[in-house]
């Protein structure tokens, strides 16, 4: 039975003993994904929540902060490690590069929490002041964190959103996309930022985008989560468009499927701690693009685990994964 749910006779994965478990309690048969469903990263997330960083520096231990993207979210998404951590970069000396890159990723989102998703002329002059002035934080703590190690490609994937926070141009953002590729060369995360880069409201051109991702997920193994950035690069074609049915296409669907079924349903590929998000893309543009045959099983996977990204680009993302979930 699970052979026919993933194709190719592939067996389910084996039970992961860190996975959080499923909340008894759901609204419309969903939650939301708490800590990338890892006890480990709970534990992680717990410590940064106390300020404790001693605990978050054992909490880390399983990781590899210059690598795991995902790990180092759930810390920039914390509100509060603006507080603290600084301390960290001025006292660990051995640990400074951690500290270092933990701040200049934080410094980032609380930017971007600063400017607000408003359009740019609805912005205030004071919340530009203040958006600019922790992304100047945030740039001259991760040059400094790649500096340190120089084989992590975390900081210079986080330098592609700041650079494109404070409109640096095409040529530096070139640069770090190339410096990111050159430590990773099919690091989902970059390439997954570089798509958002080459939209149309970033100075991108119509179809850019989409030419960029197939060239990249051409080359990767099966089962590599690089297939995700075809389902962003349609998912961005989607918000760029003024017709929101413009995935509904026999090739669309096509591409979308065969994209899943070589990547997340692929039996090589591995659940790592915050497997749920990869899965979330393929679900909101299969959805979009009314695909029936890969997007029941996502779903199915997904036992109702939902990611407020990618959803968050939809006015009601919660209400539309639900509704996108009673439709598949």
């Amino acid at each position: 039975m699970f052979g026919k749910l993933f194709g190719g006779g592939a067996e389910r994965p084996a039970a992961d003993p860190y996975a959080l478990p499923v909340p008894r309690w759901q609204r419309d048969g969903m939650y939301t994904l708490r800590a990338l469903g890892d006890a480990r990263v709970l534990a992680l997330v717990e410590a940064a929540e106390a300020g404790d960083w001693a605990a978050v520096g054992v909490a880390l231990a399983p990781f590899d902060l210059g690598r795991d993207h995902q790990v180092l979210g759930e810390l920039a998404d914390l509100d509060g490690v603006q507080d603290w951590i600084g301390r960290a970069v001025e006292e660990d000396k051995e640990r400074r590069a951690t500290a270092l890159l933990i701040s200049g990723a934080r410094h980032i989102k609380w930017g971007w929490e600063a400017r607000t998703g408003a359009r740019a002329v609805d912005v205030t002059r004071e919340q530009w002041r203040v958006f600019h002035e922790r992304l100047d934080i945030a740039e001259e703590q991760l040059f400094e964190a790649a500096e340190l190690r120089p084989e992590w490609v975390t900081p210079w994937s986080r330098l592609l959103t700041s650079g494109r926070g404070m409109s640096l141009g095409p040529d530096v953002n070139e640069a770090r996309l190339d410096a990111a590729l050159r430590r990773d060369p099919l690091d989902p995360e970059t390439h997954m930022g570089w798509v958002s880069q080459l939209q149309p409201r970033w100075g991108g051109e119509p179809g850019q985008a989409l030419a960029f991702a197939r060239e990249a997920f051409a080359g990767a193994p099966g089962g590599h989560r690089l297939g995700c950035v075809i389902a962003l690069a349609h998912i961005e074609e989607w918000v760029e468009s003024d017709h929101k049915d413009c995935l509904i296409t026999p090739e669309i669907q096509d591409e979308l499927l065969d994209a899943a079924e070589r990547s997340i349903l692929h039996a090589a590929y591995v659940r790592r701690p915050g497997w749920q998000h990869d899965f979330n893309v393929f679900a909101m543009a299969l959805s979009l693009a009314s695909e029936r045959i890969a997007l029941p099983r996502v779903f199915r996977e997904l036992q109702g685990a939902y990611t407020p990204w990618p959803w968050s680009y939809m006015a009601q993302p919660e209400k539309m994964y639900a509704r996108a979930r009673r439709s598949a």
